[in-house]
């Protein structure tokens, strides 16, 4: 056996083992408030990048003008005991500095996309913190591997259901429901086929799958919102149950430099 395996099978054994999936601990509850005034509820998850880390959510859970949505702060609760699950801490992160907005976020040629990325500081987050984030070996499946009605895993908090005692989200089922890698109507996201409700906006969408890293699973996307069609007859017609879910591979962008893409 070669040193470098000899040398991962070490850190592989001083690591202690994970309460539960790490894929429940990459994704957190987002709470948007103006002040001390609590406006919505919504998913995000974590993403490393080089040695910064990163919460990925929604676009409109941060900034939504045809809603007037239009937070200054957002609260995240942060697990702080590898063992107790039911131990947590708030961490508050402000949306603005000086009146600029600190998220990043990005356009494509299809215009705006519904994705930002907010650094986070790590020195803001409580000590002991546990906590688990995809990173860029997630965000690039080998050719091939995502096939149109592939299954797919979208953990988050809908319509504030989760478990309220450990701090953890629910997953949702999905199937993939247009061709991976082609732009949808030409948008800059995909379809899955899911039941979804508010408070999912924000979540990742995985495909499960070995990766070699840390956490199983290929990123796939950020799931957006429901998607319906004009003119459907609500008496008549059930919704389409079909959800838009952005590309992640804008995240290789967004968190490359700082200031590489910037919020209003």
């Amino acid at each position: 056996m070669s040193a470098s395996v000899l040398d991962s099978a070490r850190r592989a054994q001083a690591q202690p083992a994970l309460p539960v999936e790490p894929l429940l601990l990459s994704t957190v509850r987002v709470r948007t408030f103006l002040g001390s005034r609590l406006l919505t509820g919504a998913t995000g998850f974590f993403l490393e990048q080089r040695e910064s880390l990163f919460l990925v959510t929604s676009r409109h859970v941060l900034y939504d003008e045809p809603t007037s949505h239009f937070p200054d702060r957002i609260e995240l609760m942060v697990h702080t005991d590898p063992v107790n699950l039911t131990r947590t801490s708030t961490v508050s992160l402000p949306l603005y500095d000086g009146g600029i907005a600190l998220w990043r976020q990005g356009r494509d040629s299809g215009g705006e996309v519904d994705v930002a990325a907010l650094e986070l500081p790590r020195e803001r987050l409580p000590a002991g913190s546990l906590l688990q984030a995809f990173d860029t070996s997630h965000l690039q499946p080998p050719p091939g591997a995502v096939a149109v009605g592939a299954s797919l895993l979208l953990p988050s908090f809908p319509l504030g259901f989760y478990d309220t005692l450990h701090e953890l989200p629910v997953v949702r089922q999905a199937t993939l429901a247009s061709s991976y890698g082609l732009r949808f109507q030409g948008n800059g996201y995909f379809l899955t086929d899911a039941r979804t409700h508010r408070g999912s906006s924000g979540a990742p969408v995985v495909m499960p799958g070995p990766t070699g890293g840390h956490m199983d699973g290929w990123l796939l996307g950020v799931h957006s919102a429901r998607m319906d069609i004009g003119g459907r007859d609500v008496r008549l017609d059930e919704s389409l149950g079909l959800n838009c879910a952005w590309y992640a591979d804008i995240l290789l962008t967004l968190t490359a430099e700082p200031g590489a893409a910037t919020g209003r």
